[in-house]
């Protein structure tokens, strides 16, 4: 046995046998011989390289466990620290949240109040309203008191067409009374309907919201408002026109109205003494209401004094005058003459009324009137009515406006068939057409 050494193999330690040294390897490979102690292990490669990276893994894994020791304090500090900072947030957010829902409700609670407070207004308005609406109904329309109004004249027609007896008879003169209904009366009721009206459907119509009904609610009520502001205006309007028609039309006749007014008789009133609430501190409606009570007290004073001022016509229909008043030509003598009264063309038996209230002082012949009646309307003035066929009336007798003292005849001094009218102040004639005159100009305004 050579003495030589093997190929492919390693001497380790100082225990290694011959025979160990001279076995050969088959396939190229060699075991590795680890001796330590007189003990010698033979250990192949590949499980030496196995150990090896055992060993390194385990270092590894080591040193990760050390440093994941080493660091474990930091990462759970700062995972701690996280999970609070989440947990703060989470508590600021839900802190805020109650105080939106604490907003909400405090708003809606505020919001529920201001409706509440904005309907009570509401309500106190429309109370006011209709209060208001209330105390204007107790106010008379300004509607026509008896009179003249002209009334609209139709075409006439060829007189050939026309029969001898339906010969018109045009005259300026006209005491048609036309009734007009009372539009402020009309406007109140529109207006009350309205408001009730507006007020269910402002109520009842929610789908755009409680701001909504509650702006067509005011905007109902501003509607009405105005409406009784344009009532009031008119009617303060109305009694001023009249009140100071009224006053023109006296001036204009030349008659004082503290001599006129103490011979009315009162009207059958009374009651206990209560001052009047004095204006002071009143709301502009009140004061406007003030003063439209004021300006009704005066018309009807002037309205009942106007009652004794022979202002209407004699006759009914349209009057042909066939003579008027002052010097004129006798019909009898043919020489110029005085005619203290007008003439108007009449066929015998139409009824002769009276021009104003009065009392009777003669009623029966009385010369060249033929058969007279005369009114005595108090303050000096008096009418008398001539050439009557016939006598309704009685000495003494009180006369209302309108009443029928006669019929038209031809009796006295007289050419045929005629009204003979005067109007006497003091006992001294004056001209009766300033004084119809005036009827005409009452009567084409509202009363």
């Amino acid at each position: 046995m050579s003495n030589r050494p093997q190929p492919h193999s390693h001497e380790y330690g100082h225990g290694r046998t011959h025979a160990q040294r001279q076995r050969p390897h088959a396939a190229g490979r060699a075991d590795w011989t680890l001796g330590h102690g007189g003990r010698q292990v033979r250990v192949r490669p590949v499980a030496f390289w196995i150990i090896v990276g055992s060993l390194v893994i385990m270092a590894g894994w080591s040193a990760v466990t050390a440093t994941y020791f080493a660091f474990r304090d930091d990462v759970l500090t700062r995972l701690l620290a996280r999970q609070a900072q989440m947990q703060f947030a989470y508590e600021d957010r839900i802190a805020d949240l109650r105080a939106q829902v604490d907003r909400v409700a405090s708003r809606q609670l505020l919001d529920q109040e201001q409706f509440e407070n904005r309907l009570e207004q509401i309500a106190r308005r429309q109370s006011t309203l209709e209060s208001r609406a209330s105390a204007l109904s107790t106010l008379p329309d300004p509607a026509p008191t008896g009179s003249i109004k002209p009334s609209v004249r139709t075409p006439a027609a060829p007189a050939a067409v026309l029969p001898q007896a339906a010969a018109p008879k045009p005259s300026p003169i006209n005491d048609t009374v036309i009734l007009v209904p009372p539009g402020e009366r009309e406007a109140r009721l529109e207006s009350r309907n309205s408001l009730n009206s507006g007020t269910r459907f402002a109520m009842l119509d929610t789908s755009a919201g409680i701001e909504g009904a509650l702006a067509r609610l005011q905007a109902s009520l501003d509607r009405y408002e105005a409406r009784q502001v344009a009532t009031l205006n008119t009617l303060e309007e109305s009694y001023d026109a009249k009140a100071r028609r009224m006053r023109n039309i006296l001036a204009d006749l030349g008659l004082d109205m503290a001599k006129i007014a103490p011979g009315i008789a009162p009207r059958a009133t009374g009651g206990p003494f209560v001052p009047a609430k004095g204006t002071l501190g009143a709301t502009t409606f009140d004061r406007q209401l003030y003063r439209i009570k004021i300006a009704r007290s005066q018309v009807e004073r002037l309205s009942r004094t106007l009652t004794v001022v022979p202002i209407r016509k004699p006759m009914i229909g349209d009057l042909e005058m066939t003579s008027g008043f002052g010097v004129r030509s006798d019909p009898f003598l043919r020489g110029p003459a005085m005619h203290t009264g007008l003439d108007f063309r009449a066929d015998t038996g139409d009824p002769a009324r009276a021009t104003a209230a009065g009392t009777v002082t003669i009623a029966g012949w009385n010369a060249g009137y033929g058969k007279m009646v005369e009114v005595d309307h108090g303050n000096g003035l008096a009418t008398r009515y001539a050439h009557l066929s016939a006598i309704d009336v009685a000495v003494g007798e009180s006369i209302r406006i309108g009443q029928v003292v006669g019929k038209v005849g031809t009796t006295g001094r007289s050419t045929g068939p005629h009204l003979h009218y005067e109007t006497r102040i003091d006992g001294d004639p004056v001209d009766p057409q300033k004084f119809l005159r005036a009827g005409v100009r009452l009567g084409g305004g509202t009363l």
